[in-house]
């Protein structure tokens, strides 16, 4: 046992780093790439059976906005404000290809002491099981199964995004009844009840709970007087770093220390991987900075988190909660008589 080594369900992991699933996961060099970079695990891009959803890839845009919502240039070195929208979409590859390649890229993973992680989205349930059958059968040792993609409101019928607790439960109960490798749930942020949607997901027998999905977003464009992109967006980026944190300390509340949470959407560095961690989550997934600026952005946040436990002499495992669980309600704060006085501008 290290200081960076954390667990997940059955789960061990040599760091809680993971690269989550993207378009720069599609190709097994993508995934090299990550592995190399000293990631825990990597969770490759995900598919389901839907022509749409690879022909959605194939109408896919991506676009980055400054602080004055104006488009700037897709590159690495862009702003680290930098506001990220785009369209997505599913692999391109088929089942049995992307299969094939799942497979070699987790023995290459294995080697590494890591992981690369099957990812299916729900489309029509009964295909969902039939793969994650195959999966498991194939000998992959971890399913990542996604049901709150932020799309499903724009492309009906090839993704996910569950907003009710009791169809969470049944989902998950049937797949979970299918498979019995470690089986991870990605839930919505697009909700007022992601606790209540993790719980559902923990209770049909999910090990951990991704949380949570990019939000859908609209920006017009005051030149053109058009919306950017030609219609509503995914939308992520550092901004969203509170809002996931803020899910994973009342989740870990309602739910309990023992539920292990994974933490997405908004971390850039190794700094932003011990605050998600204090907040409740048993390990962190990384996407759209590695997407926008190379795999360099996975080993050096997980150099600066190394260094962030040396520093602090303490472990992985032992940072997360530790926030989350000193987090007051406001009826428990100091009273302050008229402090609000000193923050109105004049």
């Amino acid at each position: 046992m290290t200081r960076l080594n954390v667990t997940v369900g059955r789960t061990s992991l040599k760091n809680p780093i993971i690269a989550g699933s993207a378009e720069h996961l599609i190709e097994a060099s993508g995934v090299q790439r990550a592995l190399h970079a000293g990631v825990g695990a990597v969770v490759v891009k995900s598919i389901n059976e839907s022509d749409r959803g690879k022909d959605q890839l194939q109408r896919a845009e991506y676009m980055l906005l400054d602080e004055e919502w104006r488009e700037i240039p897709w590159m690495p070195n862009a702003p680290a404000t930098a506001f990220i929208a785009c369209r997505s979409g599913l692999s391109p590859q088929s089942f049995e290809v992307w299969l094939d390649q799942a497979i070699k890229l987790d023995r290459e993973a294995e080697a590494a002491d890591a992981y690369a992680i099957a990812s299916l989205i729900v489309a029509d349930l009964a295909q969902t099981i039939a793969m994650a059958k195959q999966v498991e059968q194939a000998g992959l040792r971890v399913l990542e199964l996604n049901i709150g993609t932020p799309y499903a409101s724009q492309a009906k019928g090839v993704v996910a995004t569950e907003l009710d607790p009791e169809r969470v439960l049944s989902i998950v109960s049937a797949v979970r009844q299918a498979v019995k490798i470690p089986l991870w749930v990605k839930i919505t942020g697009q909700s007022e009840r992601v606790p209540e949607l993790a719980a559902a997901a923990f209770r049909a027998g999910g090990e951990a709970v991704v949380m949570a999905g990019r939000l859908l977003g609209f920006i017009p464009d005051v030149e053109t007087l058009q919306p950017f992109l030609n219609t509503t967006l995914g939308v992520g980026g550092h901004w969203n770093l509170p809002l996931t944190c803020h899910w994973l300390a009342v989740s870990r509340q309602h739910l309990g220390a023992d539920k292990p949470l994974i933490a997405t959407n908004g971390a850039r560095s190794g700094l932003d991987v011990a605050r998600m961690m204090l907040a409740g989550g048993s390990a962190v997934e990384m996407s759209s900075q590695v997407m926008l600026r190379g795999t360099t952005v996975l080993s050096s946040a997980l150099e600066e988190f190394d260094a962030y436990l040396q520093r602090k002499g303490m472990t992985a495992a032992g940072l997360v909660g530790m926030a989350a669980d000193q987090r007051k309600t406001f009826p428990e704060m100091p009273l302050r008589t008229d402090n609000w006085k000193k923050y109105v501008a004049l």
